[in-house]
């Protein structure tokens, strides 16, 4: 069974900082796309932002400019740096590997990790 393990998570006052780490097998990662993904109380998840396996980053427009994703393939590591947290950034947040090929396609999710912003 494929684990994915995130940490990171916390309590931080706004404007602060939190960096999310999710650690893959390594099997799967370095051909893996990653994603972090959101899910607050009453809401959808969401995905927030995510890397191709070649090193292409997209993010929802919310976190722009504040969020970073990288990935570390030697540590089969892919991490979000999240700055100038904001309340409404608070949610659950989980890791997510995907792959999709013409023989097999897999998705993989880690347990989440909670962040809470607040005073």
């Amino acid at each position: 069974q494929v684990q994915l393990v995130a940490s990171g998570g916390g309590l931080v006052q706004p404007g602060g900082s939190l960096r999310l780490s999710c650690v893959a097998p390594g099997s799967i990662f370095s051909i893996s796309d990653m994603g972090w993904y959101r899910q607050a109380p009453g809401k959808q998840r969401e995905l927030v932002a995510a890397m191709t396996s070649g090193g292409s980053t997209n993010y929802v427009d919310s976190v722009k400019g504040r969020f970073t994703i990288s990935r570390d393939n030697a540590k089969n590591t892919v991490y979000l740096q999240m700055n100038s947290l904001k309340p409404e950034d608070t949610a659950v947040y989980l890791c997510n590997a995907y792959y999709r090929s013409r023989i097999g396609e897999w998705s993989y999710w880690g347990q989440g990790t909670q962040v809470t912003v607040s005073s």
